[in-house]
């Protein structure tokens, strides 16, 4: 084929590709060499000499798109209203995909004509220059919907639309046979496709003409579905129909609507059944939460979802539901093993509402917020006592070193390790993390001074947990106690190999070790310490260990605390032997018998030197124990050995009293009011510092936001901690402002 330009007879031309036009647009087979034919004489047509005839090509075919819809639109008015709608969907399926080949086959009018006299959308619309629309040149495939657009869906559009939401309206209600979604869905489509070469607004013409129709009925129809509903059924059943209604909705959308229109059907479905009516379902939402019935709840949350601010009362409810539950749970503990009571009380609860939401809910967000919310209220909850203190943390502390004892039976190590884990989600709602710390610090100092610890692999994963929930600072100090105790080991090794490998070789006639701790990182009082005569059987010992500790580390200094020493002591009695393990203190009172078989009180505080108040209660444990009998209450009461001491165990322990616990418990308490102070002080010295200059309320808000990971603190403490500052001439108020503070460099 030669492409230069020559010659050409346009009416033989059009001859032979008008014949074409009709057999592509009629649906009819044509062999390749015919279609290759008429991109040639398209193309001799565009290029044509002397002069191109492309007004004559694109009027021709203009001219026989508009022949084919009027005879098409003919036929449509013969076929009658019963069949028109599979009419026009057999004659549009037919003309568009003929269309659409007929786009290929002028390309080249297309890109080289067309497209250069087409004016675009910039000139429409800010060009300045009028335009009739109708004679705006179009491409081939454009042009041809175009024509389908103006002379056939234009005349009937309003029977047409008419009998689509007819159509549309029996499926809803089910109301007998209709016609196929397929031509449903391709007359609905049909609107959409004819404006498918449009850039901009490729829709308008679609819902002007049908979807507004359309929600408007769907809003009417949805509108007396719900009043009928909530006149007939009671709450449960109404959001079942809803349900029900809304995925009948869904499968008819996607049958018979064009994407587009999905949200906007929904939307109106949703307006009329469920928010004109969200107060009658949020009516029902406490009751709901209530009974726990899972079905009616997984319906509930589907049906309020997808509403904007549908689910708040249903949340809300949820959190109530779940404090409550919390609180009466907390309320009906019993005193005995109430650390246990408590924690595993809670885990039960947080554990069902989790699978709840989890498998109800679709682990909604808002609900596990809402789960958060209500466990940390509970939790934190102070109780209406005198000392108002909550006590949360210090349960918890107890609950894991209940745990972490090797005292603990009756499950394996991997019950115990997933129940720690557990329990740190407790640990996570707290508000007065401080409190926790310093109880579980107390009480790891026990586990590791008395041996107790089970397993120090899940001693060091406690404390791993608690740095990554907390930080690195929250935990140096524990871990400080840790490397202690393994430096112990060693500290102890070499005493012994001291003692066994010098020049005479030292028997102390007891087995002795030592711990030897750092001030600052163990929780022991060393302050208000009783004093205490060490009796001769351990006085060696002692005096040894302090020769060999300060010979081999200078520049420090031992402080002995004898009230957590602990003595094994051999107990010969005439029908049996028994060993006890007991503090120093008591140890120190038995071994006074050991020269004499009755004793005063008088003579026991002069040779142990003990403070007349802490050898009463020593004595009284001893009294308790039934190690030893006594007489009166005063200075002058006497105490002998109990001859007739029997015991089923040969070896037991004589412990403190729960009053000496409840005593240390609220020195503990005492002891983080004062800790606290010091760290707000330290706090606003430091935000001060940086700031140079702050007003009261920011200084409150920012010190309130780094307090957070440790405790909550009041604005009452706040204030009397930036007076105590002022008072030290850390910071001063600003001479123009009452409630602008400076730091003092």
């Amino acid at each position: 084929m030669s492409l230069k330009p020559k010659h050409v007879n346009f009416d033989e031309s059009w001859k032979r590709l008008s014949a074409t036009l009709e057999s592509v647009m009629s649906g009819n087979k044509m062999d390749s060499n015919s279609w290759n034919g008429r991109f040639s004489d398209i193309y001799g047509l565009c290029v044509a000499h002397p002069e191109p005839l492309c007004d004559r090509l694109y009027a021709s075919t203009k001219q026989f798109f508009e022949n084919r819809v009027h005879e098409i639109l003919k036929r449509l008015m013969q076929a009658g209203e019963e069949n028109l709608l599979p009419t026009y969907y057999d004659y549009w399926q037919e003309y568009n995909q003929g269309a659409e080949y007929l786009h290929q086959l002028y390309r080249y009018l297309n890109a080289h004509y067309i497209k250069k006299q087409k004016v675009n959308e910039v000139d429409m619309n800010y060009g300045g220059f009028m335009f009739d629309a109708n004679e705006q040149m179009l491409e081939i495939g454009e042009l041809a919907l175009e024509s389908w657009k103006r002379f056939v869906v234009e005349p009937i559009r309003h029977v047409l639309v008419e009998m689509l939401l007819e159509q549309i309206d029996r499926v809803r209600r089910k109301d007998g046979i209709t016609m196929s979604p397929m031509i449903i869905q391709g007359i609905v489509l049909s609107f959409v496709e004819v404006e498918r070469f449009k850039s901009r607004n490729p829709l308008k013409y679609y819902e002007d003409i049908f979807e507004g129709h359309l929600l408007e009925m769907t809003s009417q129809y949805y509108y007396q579905e719900a009043l009928k509903c909530v006149d007939q059924c009671d709450c449960r059943n109404y959001v079942i129909r809803a349900l029900q209604y809304m995925t009948d909705e869904n499968i008819l959308c996607k049958k018979y609507l064009n994407a587009s229109s999905f949200e906007k059907v929904v939307h109106e479905y949703q307006r009329r059944l469920v928010q004109d009516h969200l107060q009658f379902l949020h009516n029902e939402c406490r009751i709901l939460i209530q009974r726990e019935i899972r079905e009616d709840l997984s319906n509930m949350y589907r049906l309020l979802h997808p509403l904007h601010n549908g689910l708040c009362i249903l949340i809300q409810e949820m959190e109530n539901h779940i404090k409550q539950t919390c609180l009466e749970a907390i309320q009906s503990l019993e005193v005995e093993n109430i650390s246990q009571q408590y924690v595993e009380s809670l885990l039960l609860i947080h554990t069902k509402y989790s699978e709840l939401i989890s498998s109800v809910l679709n682990s909604d967000s808002q609900f596990v917020s809402a789960l958060d919310k209500a466990c940390a209220a509970a939790i934190n909850t102070k109780p209406n006592t005198r000392s108002g203190v909550c006590r949360a943390p210090e349960l918890l502390a107890k609950y894991i070193d209940c745990l972490l004892r090797r005292s603990f039976k009756g499950m394996t190590e991997s019950e115990t390790d997933d129940k720690l884990s557990s329990s740190l989600r407790i640990f996570k709602y707290l508000n007065d993390k401080d409190v926790f710390s310093r109880f579980h610090a107390k009480l790891l100092a026990k586990r590791l001074i008395y041996g107790l610890s089970y397993s120090m692999d899940a001693e060091e994963g406690v404390i791993t947990h608690l740095r990554q929930i907390c930080g690195y600072e929250f935990t140096n100090k524990m871990q400080k106690m840790f490397s202690d105790m393994k430096i112990n080991v060693d500290l102890n090794n070499k005493f012994s190999a001291s003692l066994r490998e010098g020049r005479t070789p030292v028997d102390l006639g007891v087995n002795f070790s030592m711990l030897v701790l750092q001030t600052g990182a163990w929780p022991l009082a060393q302050g208000g310490l009783p004093t205490f005569a060490i009796p001769q059987e351990l006085e060696k010992c002692v005096q040894m260990f302090e020769s060999y500790y300060l010979r081999n580390y200078t520049g420090r200094k031992l402080a002995w605390i004898h009230n957590f020493c602990q003595c094994e002591v051999k107990m010969n009695y005439p029908k049996s032997t028994y060993f006890a393990t007991m503090g120093t203190f008591p140890t120190g009172i038995l071994l006074q018998f050991n020269s004499a078989s009755q004793l005063s009180l008088r003579e026991l505080q002069e040779a142990t030197m003990l403070p007349e108040g802490e050898l009463r209660r020593q004595t009284q444990m001893l009294v308790d124990g039934k190690l030893i009998v006594s007489e009166e209450a005063s200075l002058a009461t006497t105490f002998r050995v109990n001859m007739e001491y029997n015991n089923k165990r040969m070896r037991f322990k004589i412990m403190s009293t729960q009053k000496d616990v409840a005593q240390e418990s609220e020195q503990t308490l005492a002891a983080i009011d004062e800790d606290r102070k010091l760290y707000l002080q330290a706090t606003i010295v430091r935000i001060m510092k940086a700031r140079r200059a702050l007003k009261h309320n920011l200084l409150i808000q920012e010190v309130i936001a780094q307090s957070q990971g440790r405790f909550a603190p009041s604005v009452s403490h706040i204030k009397k901690c930036i007076e105590t500052l002022i008072d030290k001439q850390y910071i001063e108020r600003t001479k123009d402002s009452s409630d602008e503070y400076r730091y003092i460099a």
